[in-house]
């Protein structure tokens, strides 16, 4: 006889106690199934959501073309031509609405081609910006705003009309703004 005790199973009982009193016989490494229970509740809800979204997105990508159109202010394809790119300046003058003579002034303006931007500065220490709002034919009318102004000056916002000169080289230019105190301004000159 050996004296080597025999060798039990994992699932064998110890002195006679049952195997295993727990239900699970073995783990598993798989989640247990979904219940089918809900899955129409879920595609809907998945459903409804998608169409929500697209739906923001749709009124989203409307509201940026509608604020992005070409207003009155802006004209849709129109840009400096060729003819008026270049650094023009000249001598201004300056009258109020009953025509009495204010001031004389000098003024650099530079504009590219293909581009609806362009800048001003003024012989008085100021300078702004230029949009291009309107072209008819050989005649541009930009926006002009002030960027610089240390000595408040200068008008903030004006209009500058821009035409063919009566000489060859030659813009003729007309300012229109309404100074500080309220009053309408007009200078008028020619820019080489």
């Amino acid at each position: 006889m050996s004296s080597e005790a025999p060798s039990r199973g994992a699932d064998a009982p110890v002195d006679g106690a049952p195997a295993s009193a727990s239900p699970i016989r073995a783990m598993s490494l798989w989640p247990p199934p979904r219940s089918t229970r809900h899955a129409a509740r879920r595609r809907r809800h998945v459903l409804v959501a998608g169409v929500a979204g697209l739906v923001l997105v749709g009124a989203a990508g409307g509201t940026a073309a509608w604020l992005l159109r070409p207003g009155p202010e802006q004209v849709a394809g129109a840009s400096v031509p060729h003819s008026y790119a270049g650094t023009w300046s000249g001598d201004m003058s300056q009258q109020d609405d009953e025509g009495h003579h204010v001031t004389d002034w000098q003024v650099e303006v530079k504009l590219e081609s293909g581009v609806e931007r362009g800048s001003a500065e003024y012989s008085l220490d100021c300078r702004g910006s230029l949009t291009l709002n309107d072209r008819d034919g050989d005649r541009l009318s930009f926006d002009y705003v002030e960027t610089y102004d240390l000595d408040d000056r200068c008008i903030d916002e004006s209009v500058l009309v821009l035409e063919p000169g009566s000489a060859t080289g030659t813009l003729s230019a007309r300012w229109e703004a309404v100074s500080h105190d309220g009053v309408p301004m007009t200078s008028t000159g020619t820019l080489r």
